[in-house]
């Protein structure tokens, strides 16, 4: 009977976590403000890992003239402060995901561009405005690149 059971449940397919996947999520956040159709060109950027201040950032300094949908791939960073700067002001910023752990994660973005994350804010003990997962840590985002009026 147990068998019959498990056999008479229910199957959910979930779609697999992609880099496309991610960008689908995105465009869903931004809902009828982007410039992309279903399944838009696009480029991901590496993700990188921080340990005690130590290792690779992220960074975006290419300048395209025309939208571009940059899709990040997973970042960490524990117990120390990291920096990602995307810089692109066409840039359509695309985070699979943040994970910050006892430290500080701050995203330059520029001004003109967007951002969204693929899977929503999650915090314990910490601040996840900017949207990622953050554990006794908070993420920020500060705008850069804005003329002053």
């Amino acid at each position: 009977m147990g068998l019959a059971l498990l056999a008479a449940w229910p199957v959910f397919a979930q779609e697999p976590d992609t880099a496309q996947s991610a960008a689908r999520a995105c465009m869903r956040a931004w809902g009828n403000s982007h410039p992309f159709t279903d399944t838009p060109p696009m480029r991901t950027l590496s993700g990188a890992v921080r340990v005690l201040g130590r290792g690779a950032s992220i960074a975006d300094r290419e300048v395209t003239d025309f939208p571009m949908l940059v899709v990040v791939q997973p970042g960490v960073n524990v117990l120390g402060d990291s920096e990602m700067e995307l810089l692109n002001p066409n840039g359509w910023y695309c985070l699979r995901a943040a994970v910050n752990v006892g430290g500080g994660l701050r995203i330059k973005l520029h001004c003109d561009a967007h951002l969204a994350s693929s899977i929503s804010g999650t915090s314990v003990m910490g601040d996840d405005g900017g949207r990622g997962v953050s554990v006794m840590g908070a993420i920020s985002v500060e705008r850069v690149g804005c003329e002053r009026q």
